[in-house]
């Protein structure tokens, strides 16, 4: 009597190992791939340029128009749509001031500039505030953007910038993340004049 040979069922365990060894180091690459290049990423937020138009002091109270140019980077590959977001100033924890930044699209790699300009209502200086700040005052290693002249100082009022970014990336049209950033800026003013002292980003 002769015995089935097992040669045939050997060949065939031996082809669903490569095959799970093949599967397994696809499923690792495509992991690697997707952490490494497809990974949703942050948007990258740079305040560039802030200006005070307009500035007035009157009777112990504040007010003045404000400007401010930022550029913000989409580091994914996917486009970059963003919601309604706004930029606030605010005053000794108090807010002062906002202007909304329409939703829109950042192409993947691509950088948008965006420029917002608005006016900021009469507000009554705190009794501690106004005081001399000069720009080594906010400038530190890697604190961004520092401008004005020392000289012209004086006493100073300060407030603070805040814009956040928030929106979602698309990722191989499949996959939907939530993203966002912040960038919050430091900023003396004089008021001698209204000029810009120092900003600290």
């Amino acid at each position: 009597m002769v015995k089935p040979s097992s040669a045939g069922g050997g060949t065939n365990l031996a082809s669903c190992a490569v095959a799970a060894v093949f599967i397994v180091f696809a499923i690792i690459a495509a992991v690697t791939v997707y952490l490494t290049v497809f990974r949703p990423r942050d948007p990258e937020i740079s305040v560039t340029n802030v200006k005070v138009p307009s500035f007035s002091v009157a009777n112990s109270s504040v007010s003045f128009s404000y400007s401010q140019l930022s550029s913000v980077r989409n580091p994914n590959r996917a486009a970059f749509s963003h919601y309604n977001n706004r930029i606030e100033l605010f005053y000794y924890g108090n807010r002062i001031g906002f202007i909304f930044i329409p939703a829109g699209e950042i192409e993947p790699g691509q950088t948008k500039r965006m420029d917002a300009s608005f006016s900021v209502d009469s507000f009554p200086l705190a009794s501690s505030s106004a005081s001399r700040v000069s720009a080594a005052d906010f400038q530190r290693p890697g604190s961004g953007l520092v401008v004005g002249e020392e000289s012209r100082a004086g006493s100073t009022v300060e407030i603070e910038s805040k814009l956040e970014m928030s929106g979602r990336v698309r990722v191989l049209g499949l996959f939907t993340h939530q993203i966002a950033a912040k960038c919050s800026c430091r900023i003396a003013i004089s008021t001698v004049d209204g000029s810009i002292v120092a900003v600290r980003c």
